[in-house]
């Protein structure tokens, strides 16, 4: 079975901290941070919602997908989480998460953007 590879936001409240980073285990992940056991950022500012996810299938693609979504400015982090989580709801609590995902390509090119987003449900 090939490892799959999520890059995720989390929030602490709708507009306001956000929290973008690469797991290989986005339920395991997501728990350590709502239960605070990194002592850091995450637990500093209280950011224990799952707002956005993307799976993707190389450790490669995960981190140009990072990088891509942490270049962009604030705008474009909040239209890219409403695009497919209008009210900021927490998707770890969701029933089947990892099985609904979402598969998104996100790039700029100067003043254009091209934002594809695909729903899977297994």
């Amino acid at each position: 079975m090939e490892k799959k590879w999520y890059v995720y936001i989390m929030a602490n409240k709708k507009n306001w901290t956000l929290y973008i980073w690469v797991t290989s285990d986005l339920q395991k992940r997501v728990s350590q941070h709502k239960n605070k056991l990194f002592e850091w950022f995450t637990a500093k500012y209280n950011i224990d919602k799952l707002v956005w996810f993307c799976e993707l299938s190389t450790i490669q693609e995960a981190i140009e997908q990072e990088k891509r979504i942490k270049s962009g400015n604030r705008r474009k982090k909040i239209e890219l989480i409403e695009s497919i989580n209008i009210d900021w709801s927490d998707l770890s609590e969701w029933d089947g998460l990892p099985r609904r995902w979402c598969s998104s390509q996100w790039q700029w090119d100067g003043l254009s953007e091209v934002m594809t987003n695909i729903f899977y449900y297994l």
